[in-house]
């Protein structure tokens, strides 16, 4: 298996490098050949749109490619969210089976652009596999994990497995780091997740929102947005957390050779939008619907940590799993649990 978060080949661990999901040509094909040394069956490989765009997997026979959904992201290598789903269009052609979510937007650009047999996997739109696991199995699933479940579900019908397989691995699967991973919960709840679309945002926020938040709480979110990535996007994170967070902390998230005040500004106008107020770091904290900027992530964690009172959320958004944060063009060691943590046991929360 290779992943956002670690690659995993023939019972040995790997890091894939900063910021990579699917490898360079080499790396990759050496990941390939390690798991067919090793007799592997299955091979799971997590395809980007530009590793499709940039010919990397470009000799690889796919046997099976599920698309879980495409939204607001990687335009500034795209340009038009159109060129972003064509991209995938490269993934289906080349696969012999195609399971597409016939609930996600992307579904109307794609059964166009796949030229032969496809399936379908949904909970709200007729589809071919329509099976609800959260209520099925009695898990405890996000409404976005359930899809998650649904789309592993289908792929390893088509591809023949047993169902009674598929439903232990399943119920005993557990998520990776960094995704939706709860770190504390008295007196006070700390989430982090690698969450850092406006899709995302939607979705994780009013999760935690519904499951985590008890009456009279509030949610304080701490994010920024990356460089050389979508800057579309930005103003429209400002407004999803906008519309589930009572206190916002913008910070740094991999600036590279950006001005984070820049990025932060344009997050700033979707924040606006929500009729949130920039206040300052005195009075940051005693009411909602407020926010600041305090571009160190490791003080803009503390002060979420430090303002934060019993009943309240944290979450820190867009980091996740990652170990470093992209200032200029270094990479420095980062670990956001461990930061937490700290701040945790120097603010006596834990």
């Amino acid at each position: 298996m290779i992943s956002s978060v670690y690659a995993n080949i023939a019972g040995r661990s790997y890091n894939t490098g900063f910021h990579v999901t699917t490898p360079d040509v080499f790396p990759l094909y050496r990941f390939l050949r390690q798991s067919v040394d090793a007799r592997d069956e299955y091979f799971v490989l997590e395809t980007t749109s530009h590793a499709l765009a940039q010919n990397r997997v470009s000799l690889i026979r796919y046997e099976a490619a599920v698309i879980t959904n495409v939204t607001h992201e990687h335009l500034d290598f795209h340009k038009v969210y159109e060129d972003y789903v064509k991209s995938k269009k490269i993934l289906l052609q080349k696969s012999k089976i195609a399971l597409l979510n016939v609930d996600d937007n992307s579904f109307l650009y794609l059964r166009k652009l796949r030229q032969k047999k496809y399936y379908t996997y949904g909970l709200r739109n007729k589809a071919d596999y329509q099976i609800d696991i959260r209520k099925k199995l009695n898990l405890n699933l996000t409404r976005f994990n359930n899809y998650n479940y649904l789309a592993a579900y289908a792929l390893c019908k088509l591809l023949g497995v047993p169902e009674v397989y598929i439903f232990e691995a399943i119920k005993t699967f557990k998520l990776p780091p960094g995704r939706l991973e709860v770190i504390a919960k008295v007196p006070i709840t700390v989430i982090i997740d690698f969450a850092h679309t406006p899709n995302a945002f939607h979705h994780v926020l009013g999760e935690v929102k519904e499951r985590f938040l008890s009456s009279g709480g509030r949610m304080i979110h701490v994010f920024g947005a990356a460089a050389k990535r979508d800057a579309a996007k930005r103003p429209m994170m400002g407004e999803e957390s906008g519309e589930y967070s009572s206190l916002v902390i913008l910070t740094e998230e991999d600036y590279r050779d950006e001005d984070p005040h820049k990025i932060a500004n344009e997050i700033k106008s979707g924040l606006l939008k929500k009729n949130f107020r920039e206040i300052s770091d005195e009075d940051f904290g005693s009411k909602t619907k407020t926010f600041i900027v305090i571009n160190d992530r490791k003080k803009a964690i503390e002060k979420a940590i430090q303002i934060a009172q019993r009943g309240d959320v944290v979450i820190t958004t867009g980091k996740g799993h990652e170990k470093s944060l992209a200032r200029g063009n270094k990479e420095y060691h980062w670990d956001e649990k461990k930061a937490i943590m700290e701040a945790l046991s120097k603010f006596s929360k834990s």
